[in-house]
């Protein structure tokens, strides 16, 4: 067993050696829940002032929380994203610079395995990317294939008791299969209307996991983000049963390409164009299973004592309906457009209601959070890029006491409460923007401004050391 590993679990050992009252310390803990959807820009949801797109049930569930008005992913890309959410570092340090490259190191820490030290059942369903699922089986980008067997990597191996995951993207309705003959407007890579016989389609190529070599083969028919809430609904109700907190990861496919949408949710934009009808109807059908989600938790009794935050993994894909609003740049650009994203958190009569939130803050946050909700400390002194939130999430307007860094192929930035840094030109020139009066970056300040400029590229600097330190595996005890 890898070293670090050892240290969690020992770490588990303590926790529950001082834990009195198992049973009922366990049933005080909040329920928690992150829900992360595929490429959903930011001006993607009404919550964020789009009248045309319908996403009542997100729309509600901000209004009873704290929208988290500049929220951004780790990165411009979604895997990255993802290997922040569970560990709090920036995704380089995790050797996964973009997607369908590299696979969490198990060498990380993660969320799902803090939390089992607290007793939680942690769960995972939907998209994984944080490498593959099968060795031999050809699945979606890199399952099954030779030169990616050393990047097979289940979720059971960072923390989580079960899953439902696919490597990567699927088709948002009818996830496994896609049609022999598309219709004028769609495509493969875009989306395409439901094909109502199932005889006129063939498989996409791709697959639902539950285990090493266990694939779920029935009940994969329908709207895919219904199809991975019944998996979640099951697992909430069984962890339920057992008086136990839960954690789970929520992680839908859309709006991802290809958008795949039924009559009915396409019947809510009649009158747009097809792109916009499959596009805006995949994220109202995702939301109807938020709501779904929301009802259940009520009727349960538990909503009081679950958490549930809400983000995308990165801005709009480039040549889609989807938007960033007045934001600059899209998918894979580190302006605000590819980074900045939809985002809200709500915990009933603990966090902020109706409160809209602006100060940064972004994914590697949620694991600090975390562990600040729950009063227990990280096991290790690795740099962690996150800092918690908590304060915010209450309503406190205090500002940010630590940067951001972002880095993507090559492009570079840093980001404060107020200023932002971004690289040009593979690194050779920046620019400097005033992100509280140009949130749009139209004027580059940098000329005016150069004492900020240089601590900033300085600030910047000594965190890309920090981070190419991390990436060669020095934070762990063994290698990966």
């Amino acid at each position: 067993m890898n070293f670090t590993k050892v240290v969690v679990s020992l770490f588990v050992c303590l926790q529950y050696a001082c834990m009195p009252n198992k049973n009922e310390k366990e049933q005080e803990k909040p329920n928690i829940i992150l829900i992360m959807s595929d490429d959903h820009g930011w001006y993607d949801t009404g919550f964020n002032g789009n009248s045309e797109i319908q996403t009542p049930n997100m729309d509600l569930l901000a209004s009873k929380g704290v929208i988290l008005e500049r929220f951004y992913s780790a990165s411009a890309v979604c895997s990255p994203t993802r290997a922040s959410v569970l560990t709090g570092r920036h995704p380089l340090r995790t050797n996964i610079p973009s997607a369908n490259v590299g696979h969490l190191k198990k060498g990380e820490i993660t969320i799902p395995e803090l939390l089992k030290a607290q007793g939680y059942t942690t769960g995972h369903f939907g998209k994984w990317h944080l490498g593959t699922l099968s060795k031999t089986v050809l699945d979606a980008n890199r399952g099954g294939k030779e030169k990616f067997i050393s990047d097979f990597n289940l979720p059971t191996e960072h923390g989580y008791d079960v899953f439902f995951s696919t490597e990567s993207k699927v088709p948002t309705y009818d996830p496994m299969v896609f049609p022999f003959e598309f219709e004028e407007g769609e495509s493969k890579r875009f989306g395409w209307k439901a094909v109502e016989d199932s005889s006129e389609t063939k498989p996409y190529g791709t697959a639902y996991w539950v285990g090493e070599n266990e694939k779920i083969t029935e009940n994969l028919d329908g709207d895919d983000s219904k199809i991975i809430m019944n998996r979640v609904l099951a697992f909430i109700e069984n962890t339920t049963k057992e008086n136990k907190p839960f954690f789970t990861t929520i992680w839908f496919h859309s709006p991802h390409l290809p958008v795949v949408t039924d009559n009915i949710n396409r019947s809510y934009y009649k009158g747009l164009d097809l792109e916009k009808q499959l596009y805006y109807g995949a994220i109202t059908a995702m939301d109807e299973q938020i709501g779904r989600l929301w009802k259940t938790l009520e009727d349960q009794g538990i909503a009081d004592n679950t958490i549930l935050m809400y983000c995308s993994d990165n801005g709009p894909e480039n040549k889609t309906p989807g938007s960033a609003g007045v934001f600059r740049g899209r998918k894979r650009s580190l302006y605000e457009g590819g980074l900045r994203v939809p985002a809200f958190a709500v915990w009933n009569n603990q966090f902020a209601i109706g409160k809209r939130m602006d100060k940064p803050t972004f994914t590697s946050d949620y694991l600090l959070t975390i562990l600040d909700i729950l009063q227990i400390d990280f096991p290790d002194n690795r740099p962690i890029d996150g800092m918690s939130i908590l304060p915010m999430l209450k309503g406190q307007n205090i500002e940010r006491t630590k940067p951001m860094g972002f880095f993507f192929r090559g492009q570079q930035s840093w980001v404060d409460n107020q200023y932002k840094l971004i690289s040009i030109n593979n690194g050779k020139d920046f620019e400097l923007y005033d992100l509280i009066n140009d949130a749009s970056e139209k004027q580059n300040i940098i000329k005016e401004l150069p004492e900020i400029a240089k601590e900033m590229k300085q600030e910047l600097s000594e965190w890309l050391n920090s981070v190419e330190n991390s990436k060669k595996g020095n934070d762990y005890t063994q290698p990966n």
